[in-house]
């Protein structure tokens, strides 16, 4: 069977780049960053493939965001008989690969750990400079100040922090934050 595994860092991005005219039987999308390797759609296709099967995955860092763990991801799934094939690098991994295999699977990997590292780094100093000359300020706080008095008033009353809660709208996290805060 041939399988899919689709991955985008938000559920705002579009999954119709990835495999777009590739043909699989199955697909497995998960919508989460590839930092967390609890992916739930990649932990359900983990479990679903045999030996025989094929995974077909746009991208190496598609499918892991660290050399350690598409080595980890890759040995896994061949391990099981699965073959691998990462569409735009065009390479495939079968467990039976050659050494020059292994070795474009780790070039390849460390260049997209790499990339990786590099946009991050770009994105903070972009933070930083947008801080610096005051463009960015953050994330809006949930509540005004006069409901932070009245949330803490109330909680110091003894009012449950879960009925607070639901009341402003925010999570229960939320209002222990606020209470915690000194000004």
């Amino acid at each position: 069977m041939r399988v899919g595994y689709i991955r985008v860092s938000t559920v705002d991005q579009n999954t119709d780049r990835q495999l777009d005219g590739v043909d699989v039987e199955r697909v497995f999308t998960d919508k989460v960053t590839g930092k967390n390797a609890e992916r739930p759609a990649l932990q359900e296709m983990l479990a679903f493939v045999r030996a025989g099967d094929t995974v077909l995955v746009h991208s190496m860092d598609r499918l892991a965001r660290n050399l350690d763990d598409l080595r980890r991801l890759v040995r896994q799934l061949t391990g099981k008989g699965v073959r691998v094939e990462f569409v735009k690098e065009a390479l495939t991994f079968t467990g039976e690969d050659s050494p020059m295999a292994t070795l474009m699977l780790s070039v390849m990997g460390a260049f997209a750990e790499f990339e990786r590292a590099l946009i991050l780094e770009r994105q903070r100093e972009g933070i930083a400079t947008a801080k610096a000359r005051g463009a960015y300020k953050g994330r809006k706080p949930a509540l005004t100040t006069e409901q932070v008095t009245t949330l803490r008033e109330r909680a110091a009353a003894g009012e449950p922090k879960s009925t607070l809660a639901k009341e402003f709208g925010v999570s229960r996290e939320t209002v222990y934050s606020y209470l915690r805060q000194t000004d």
